[in-house]
């Protein structure tokens, strides 16, 4: 299955192809947007705007294939329940970025080149969502019934989800088709691996581990959802892929050095909240015991457990059984869980502060934008100590 990442096939190690081309300034708007960091409300509204125009431009390709009607409306039903109902943190983050980079609210234009390829990321999240709650067997996401547990969708979900990992596809070809995007496989080896320790029908806790479990949020998680979004603002803001001269920032490394830590503080929050959030607080029901999950919890329990809690961890974990998910909590509060997860957070939060402190703020070298400090404690300040 091939998974979209623009920029870079590899990152392991950093990729060499890419463009230094700036893009050019385009006419500023005579009343420039409320940015997202003024009005949070109003920018998800200009950007859920964005979202109707790329919506309506795929269901018009559809029409011009001759699509029966019946097809064109199912689309959109897909679109609208997968797609736009979610935090939009990772597509926001894109036009943020840019905005941060460049210093000044985005033209119009500039905005909606931005938004687009924010949308083309919460396609990307929304492809990757629908085929992990079938592979999980989950029953909610976003506080609603999984697409594939929706009377009439089934298994066409597989389908679904396949047209909207095409559908990123039609977006770059229409609104980028000139510009360097390329594409990966990151995060599906992310979930091969995760797959591969933690199968759902066998528990084998002898292959978990604290550094299992950094290379499955690392490949799964971080590269899309922390280091995408603003590695496309930096290319949208003219920030060269290759280094011209050797006394020059690597900005992407830069960007890949923080990012990366971020997005594994992340998904430890994610993984902390399954465990210790409600539904209401967390949006769907917490799963990741009973699912056999190598989470930062059980891997974290197994590396302090007593031979005693270690045998109660290995008969009870992965079960689908109440009973059994509520011996391995009794575990997890016996270990000491909960105090450290607030440990490990402030740890976390303190390193990351420091290697963003570390960052050089160098302009782009046409002159329109700057690699500020700002873009990485945005992402930070975001997720700091949420309880959702």
């Amino acid at each position: 299955m091939i998974v979209f990442k623009w920029l870079l096939e590899s990152h392991c190690p950093l990729p060499t192809h890419g463009s230094s081309r700036c893009f050019p300034l385009l006419t500023p708007c005579p009343n420039p947007p409320v940015s997202a960091t003024k009005d949070k409300a109003a920018a998800r509204k200009r950007f859920e705007a964005v979202y109707s125009v790329v919506r309506d431009d795929l269901l018009a390709d559809f029409r011009k294939c001759n699509m029966p009607e019946e097809t064109i409306e199912y689309y959109r039903r897909s679109m609208d329940y997968n797609i736009p109902g979610g935090k939009l943190n990772r597509g926001l983050s894109v036009v943020d970025s840019v905005a941060i980079l460049k210093g000044r609210d985005l033209t119009e234009a500039e905005y909606f080149k931005a938004a687009v390829l924010g949308w083309s990321i919460e396609w990307l999240q929304a492809f990757f969502l629908v085929c992990d709650d079938m592979m999980d067997d989950s029953i909610t996401r976003r506080g609603q019934a999984c697409w594939y547990r929706v009377e009439g969708v089934g298994l066409m979900a597989i389908n679904d989800a396949i047209i909207m990992e095409g559908a990123i596809f039609q977006m770059i070809r229409k609104h980028f088709r000139k510009e360097p995007f390329y594409v990966t496989y990151q995060t599906e080896m992310g979930q091969l691996i995760d797959l591969i320790t933690a199968p759902e029908n066998k528990v084998d806790l002898s292959k978990f581990s604290l550094d299992r479990h950094r290379k499955i949020v690392i490949y799964k998680t971080a590269f899309y959802s922390f280091y995408l979004p603003v590695a496309l603002a930096l290319l949208l803001c003219g920030f060269p892929v290759e280094k011209k001269n050797p006394s020059d920032p690597d900005y992407y490394k830069l960007a890949l050095g923080i990012l990366l830590p971020l997005g594994e503080y992340f998904q430890i929050q994610d993984d902390y909240l399954d465990y210790a959030g409600t539904p209401e607080q967390i949006g769907k029901i917490g799963t990741d015991i009973v699912d056999n999950k190598c989470s930062w919890c059980i891997n974290t329990a197994l590396a302090h457990a007593n031979d005693a809690q270690r045998a109660i961890l290995d008969d009870n974990y992965g079960r689908k059984d109440s009973a059994a998910e509520a011996r391995v909590k009794e575990v997890f509060a016996e270990i000491g869980i909960d105090a450290m997860y607030s440990e490990y957070e402030a740890s976390a939060y303190a390193h990351i502060n420091g290697l963003i402190d570390a960052v050089p703020e160098a302009k782009s070298p046409c002159g329109e934008a700057t690699l500020r400090r700002s873009v990485f404690r945005v992402f930070l300040e975001k997720i700091y100590k949420r309880t959702k």
